[in-house]
């Protein structure tokens, strides 16, 4: 649940805001807090939507199909906001990007809300549009409303990532909610409404959402009216249209081949394969900023395995939770979707302790390398964690304790090497290449989305000792990248120049 801060040019110095910083950070709190209700509403409810059986509501997909769809998905989330960059840095700008993103997500939803299949395919590709444009552009503004040097910026951030978890922890409760529980669907069948279809009213909450989102946005835009502007055209009036047709041929291509990879895995390894070869080949060269990029691609692919396993969380442990978890607090039971929110409830509880800890530490903090093995650690951890879980649903279903716990992990290890991997990212790019380092920061969470959605495939929750066996074997190949990545950490520190 990371945001993309981009440096911004600088702004006029207001302070009439909440607690000191400027009034459109409220704004574009409010707007991105409703952009990922909608976001994190709908993805709690995808692959439990896709599996359950017709006479339940669902698609009856199979696991298999399911988790690749979700992953596609979800990749195609974070790879196009590549091209929705481009296209306000080049086209339209910041401000009307977002507005753009907002309205073809609201409408995403609100396709999904009917009840076919090419419907809910449309809204998947217009919601993966939407968030392409909306998602890195917001994140822009919100640094534009600081000037170089405002020592508010990073507070600014601060407060705008909880925007982010705020919309991310309420978004679940309300649409599985909608979308599963039994009271709601009672409700309907008093209503004369069919029980089975209380989905659609789940990824229609998520587009009423978004909808605030925008009126929020459009009811305050003078607060923006300073940041985010379309950008001047050359001299003799053209646009880049060229470059944006081979960003968007790029982009196109390389959703292309994941998807293909559903069917032909080679398309994976060679993947893995090339990343090396580019770390080698950057490696071995003698300037600086070569030398540098081979450490930002180390740092690529290790958030790549990284989030790999974090992202199952909406695919492999939404199905635990649904099928093999107890969902009760105290005797009274509660939507399985609901399990979503846990991550942003753990966030809320540990980031002001990580700020903590940071300052204390200041020069005596971990390495970013290191930072970023122990993230690496704590998300091994956690699918290690699952094994005994795994083996005791053959007495039927476990606790919610289990899944708090890997929540709680998975959250240790986000702390360490999202905000890390930002930052980063940010210091080691040289000045002219900065773009395109954050762009290969978004290609990582989406090709490790991807990755996840081809690991879950494989999850099957009538064999307990299949079951375990899925979760040791990712937490053992996880662990050996940990292993890996700390043998390189001195490797690393020489890579990076003095970068800490």
């Amino acid at each position: 649940m990371s945001s993309f801060p981009i440096p911004a040019p600088t702004t006029p110095h207001d302070t009439a805001g909440l607690g000191g910083h400027p009034r459109g950070l409220t704004t574009l709190f409010l707007a991105e807090m409703w952009e990922r209700f909608s976001y994190y509403g709908m993805r709690a409810l995808l692959i439990l939507f896709m599996t359950k059986t017709a006479v339940e509501g669902g698609l009856g997909y199979e696991t298999k199909k399911a988790a690749a769809v979700y992953g596609t998905y979800t990749m195609s989330v974070y790879l196009l906001s590549i091209l929705g960059g481009f296209i306000a840095d080049n086209f339209i700008g910041a401000r009307r990007a977002v507005f753009a993103g907002g309205v073809i997500i609201a409408t995403g939803h609100f396709t999904m809300a009917l009840n076919s299949i090419p419907t809910f395919y449309a809204g998947l590709v217009c919601v993966a549009l939407g968030t392409g444009l909306l998602k890195p552009n917001i994140s822009t503004m919100v640094g534009s409303l600081y000037a170089p040097g405002d020592e508010r910026r990073d507070a600014g951030f601060s407060i705008f990532y909880m925007g982010i978890n705020v919309g991310a922890f309420a978004a679940p409760l309300v649409t599985g909610y909608l979308a599963q529980s039994e009271h709601w669907k009672a409700r309907l069948t008093a209503w004369g409404f069919d029980p089975a279809h209380s989905w659609h009213w789940g990824f229609a909450a998520a587009g009423v959402g978004m909808v605030f989102g925008l009126i929020v946005y459009v009811l305050q835009r003078d607060r923006l009216a300073h940041v985010g502007a379309a950008p001047t055209p050359e001299a003799d009036g053209s646009r880049p249209w060229g470059k944006l047709g081979l960003v968007a041929l790029g982009s196109a291509a390389l959703i292309a081949a994941m998807k293909a990879s559903d069917t032909y895995p080679v398309i994976i390894f060679a993947l893995f394969a090339l990343q090396i070869a580019a770390i080698l080949l950057f490696a071995l060269r003698p300037d600086p900023d070569s030398k540098r990029m081979a450490a930002i691609l180390v740092f690529f692919f290790a958030a790549e395995i990284f989030w790999a396993l974090f992202e199952q969380t909406g695919s492999t442990i939404s199905l635990f939770a649904d099928r093999l978890t107890r969902n009760e607090i105290f005797g009274s039971p509660f939507p399985s979707s609901w399990w979503q929110s846990v991550n942003s409830v753990w966030v809320i509880l540990l980031a002001p302790v990580f700020a903590f800890l940071w300052i204390k530490l200041g020069s005596k903090q971990p390495s970013s390398p290191l930072k970023f093995v122990l993230g690496l650690l704590f998300v091994a951890l956690s699918f290690a964690l699952m094994v005994p879980a795994a083996k005791l649903t053959a007495d039927g279903k476990i606790g919610p304790i289990w899944l708090v716990g890997l929540f709680f992990l998975q959250t240790v290890g986000e702390m360490l090497l999202s905000p890390a991997g930002l930052s980063t990212m940010t210091k080691l790019a040289p000045h002219r290449l900065v773009g395109l380092v954050m762009g290969i920061w978004f290609l990582a969470a989406a090709l490790g989305s991807k990755l996840a959605g081809a690991l879950a495939g494989e999850f099957k929750s009538d064999n307990p000792a299949e079951l375990a066996d899925f979760f040791l074997h990712q937490a053992l190949i996880v662990g050996a990248c940990t292993l890996a990545l700390f043998a390189l950490v001195p490797w690393m520190k020489k890579l990076m120049g003095g970068v800490r």
